[in-house]
Formats: C-alpha cells, structure tokens, sequence
C-alpha cells in the first residue's frame, strides 16, 4: 500500500505496478476488464474470483469478444470459474499442453497487458503476497497474444461440464 508512484510513465508506456494483500489489485483488474472496448483474452492457472468472471461475462454481454484458457488441473471444481464462463456462452478452453498452464495473463484490446504472480483467487487476494503488473503497449501484447495463439491452438473446449 506504500508502494511510491504505483502507476507512471515509462517513455511513453504507462505502467501500474500492484501488490496483493495491500492493494486493491481485484479492483486494479476489474476495472482493466470493464475499460475493454473489443477484445480481453487470458491464461490463467487458478481462476476462482467471482467479480472477475462477472465482468467477464458483463463484458460479453456488451459485444466485447471474450475469450481464455484454463489450466486442466482444478479448472473443473467448484470453485473454479470454467463453467459458469462456458455456460455463459463465453469461448473458454482448458489447456492442452503436457505441461502445467502457469500463466497469469489478461490482454484488454490487444494493447494493455496484465500479468504477474498473482492468480485470480481468494488466497492471492487475501493472504498470499502476489503482484499485478499493467504494461499498455501494442507491441508487447502482441507476443502475449501470440502466446494465446500458441496456446489456444492446442487447448480444447470443455466436454464434461453441467450447465443447470
């Protein structure tokens, strides 16, 4: 919470660096979600936070393009927030790869980029000591979002899930 110029401009770049528990890092991204005008695509480990699935799924409902991949492991209890995203009718994959999906990446219009230790979950918001980084920078997204592509290529659409 004493971080000095949390937010600044780095020749040209604004940057905003966050720290969780002390900042208000939910609110940092929820408010980077509901400033999407087309696009938010993102990676995620662990992803338990219902404010952020709801603007997500707000988002959506307002035209935005909403697309993201879950880690397999975990992304299937009832915690996670894969199903209430793909009974929404959002374009949600659970990753594909042998590896373990570690990224914490959200992308807000092919431009600003959101990533860092923090996974969205209670425990990164509350008790973990995690950090949240904004970079807006086309050029920067654009190897973020070609990760996405490499990502979503092999990921694949949940086949198991229960929409009630």
């Amino acid at each position: 919470a004493n971080t000095p110029r949390a937010e600044f401009n780095q020749d040209g770049t604004a940057i905003g660096v966050y720290f969780s528990a002390e900042d208000d890092v939910i609110g940092k991204l929820t408010s980077a979600i509901q400033s999407a005008q087309h696009s938010v695509r993102f990676m995620t480990f662990s992803f338990t936070v219902d404010s952020i699935a709801q603007a997500l799924m707000s988002r959506a409902s307002d035209g935005v393009d909403i697309s993201g991949i879950f880690e397999r492991t975990g992304s299937q209890t009832q915690f996670s927030k894969l199903t209430p995203l793909f009974c929404a009718g959002l374009f949600v994959r659970q990753d594909g790869n042998p590896f373990v999906l570690h990224h914490k990446v959200f992308i807000i219009d092919g431009a600003t980029v959101l990533t860092g230790s923090f996974n969205v979950s209670a425990n990164a918001t509350d008790s973990n000591d995690e950090n949240l980084i904004s970079i807006t920078d086309p050029d920067l997204a654009a190897q973020y979002l070609a990760e996405f592509d490499r990502r979503w290529a092999e990921a694949s659409t949940p086949t198991s899930l229960s929409c009630s």
